[in-house]
């Protein structure tokens, strides 16, 4: 652990100071914001401080890749309360909200969508990539908005947008060729749309693909987010990456159904999908939110072949989706609630819930990789935990957040535990054992 080789001009501009590794090891790690990158991770206390640097304490901080955001819809973001799904089902949310869209001026969109992305920040979230509607009734309104707030965050975070092209789009292709070229004109760097609630699943993936193409762009489709397993749309969007690949990455959001089909077929869809390079993003918070209502009893749990993907080494992110609107009334914009919830729901272990967050994330969304080494990008969450178990477990907003070598976000914590803080006069901070 020492400073990259040969590298002669590297400035150091922030230490973060005494932070504990996911190994276990307390080291110093020194960043030059200047080219966004970790310059020298060295044993805690070992080399002295550059002149100039900054210092961040880290003590009782576990470090950690940055998470990414890989699906989120922040022109809906925070309309839960104003905008209520009466069935709590996919269609009813889709229907009411709907009903509402049209209503929203840009600023509103801005200003939900920023506090949105706020929140994301601050818990960690360095890299979102969000849908937005386009539509004949809206425009691409949420795309100019979601491309202002871009501008106005960019010293806080990479924001991918796509553009999420209304149904049906199989036979108004011409109308679909003019909506994409508008959103990428007003600022959309990715095709998206949903084939599987469109009338002709193979017409609508078969649009979005030539569209994505046409543009030189990537792809992320909204796939099978039903537990309808006579739908299998996932196997149509390789069929197209085979048929002509892309520019750009290629993802496959949600992919409920195929956790409802028997392990054959996901074993061999899984492999297809890592074979042809389409990543799969799974939402556990939405999906297990919108999935499997009337059944009643033996209810399935809307996620999608988790483990089968991971053996067939195919690229496994996931997102929170929606942050409190007619989709998920409790989102909150937390990767490590992604995280514990494949733990709990989709029965992976810590690490691979984690790297579903981080490191597949960032792989989904076409990024470069990020570790808490010597040349990484500085793109670092910083928590008060003990462990990666520990930090899952607790989910402590007690976080300091690091893009392109800069403290973009702290938060603490303080905890009082009554007459026995009364009498020490001491402030608790933190949840972790180590605070």
């Amino acid at each position: 652990m020492s400073m990259l080789a040969g590298d002669t001009t590297s400035i150091v501009s922030l230490r973060l100071a005494g932070a504990q590794t996911i190994d276990g090891a307390t080291v110093d790690v020194d960043v030059d914001a200047a080219v966004g990158r970790i310059v020298a991770v060295t044993p805690a206390g070992s080399t002295a401080l550059p002149g100039g640097a900054a210092v961040e304490p880290l003590d009782g901080y576990l470090l950690l890749p940055a998470p990414g955001e890989p699906h989120a819809h922040l022109d809906k973001a925070l309309v839960g309360e104003r905008v209520v799904n009466a069935t709590g089902d996919l269609l009813g949310a889709i229907q009411c909200y709907l009903e509402f869209r049209s209503t929203q001026s840009v600023d509103d969109i801005v200003e939900r969508a920023r506090q949105g992305v706020l929140q994301y920040v601050a818990r960690g979230a360095t890299a979102v990539r969000t849908h937005v509607d386009v539509s004949p009734d809206i425009g691409v309104r949420g795309v100019t908005a979601l491309a202002a707030v871009r501008h106005e965050l960019a010293d806080l975070v990479d924001l991918q947008i796509v553009s999420l092209i209304a149904r049906p789009i199989d036979g108004g292709i011409d109308a679909a060729r003019h909506l994409y070229e508008a959103a990428h004109d007003a600022g959309a760097d990715l095709v998206g749309g949903a084939p599987h609630v469109d009338t002709d699943i193979v017409a609508s993936t078969r649009v979005c693909t030539d569209m994505a193409r046409a543009l030189g762009v990537g792809i992320d489709l909204h796939t099978d987010e039903t537990l309808d397993e006579t739908k299998l749309g996932l196997l149509d969007l390789i069929d197209e990456v085979d048929r002509q690949p892309f520019d750009g990455p290629v993802a496959a959001s949600h992919c409920v159904s195929l956790g409802m089909q028997d392990a054959d077929v996901q074993a061999k869809v899984a492999a297809y999908a890592a074979e042809a390079g389409v990543a799969v993003i799974a939402n556990p918070q939405t999906n297990l939110f919108l999935q499997g209502r009337g059944y009643g009893v033996a209810t399935p749990r809307g996620l999608t072949a988790l483990r089968p993907l991971l053996d067939a080494g195919a690229v496994l992110a996931a997102g929170g989706d929606n942050v409190r609107d007619p989709f998920n009334p409790l989102g909150r914009g937390d990767p490590l609630e992604a995280a514990s919830l494949l733990v709990t729901v989709g029965h992976l272990t810590v690490p691979e819930a984690w790297a579903a967050v981080s490191s597949g994330a960032r792989a989904a969304m076409g990024l470069p990789p990020v570790a808490v080494e010597v040349g990484s990008p500085a793109e670092l969450l910083a928590i008060r935990a003990g462990s990666l178990t520990d930090a899952l477990a607790s989910c402590t907003e007690a976080r300091v957040v690091v893009h392109r070598g800069r403290v973009v976000c702290r938060t603490k914590v303080a905890r009082c535990f009554g007459a026995m803080t009364a009498m020490s006069g001491r402030q608790h901070e933190g949840v972790s054992p180590r605070s």
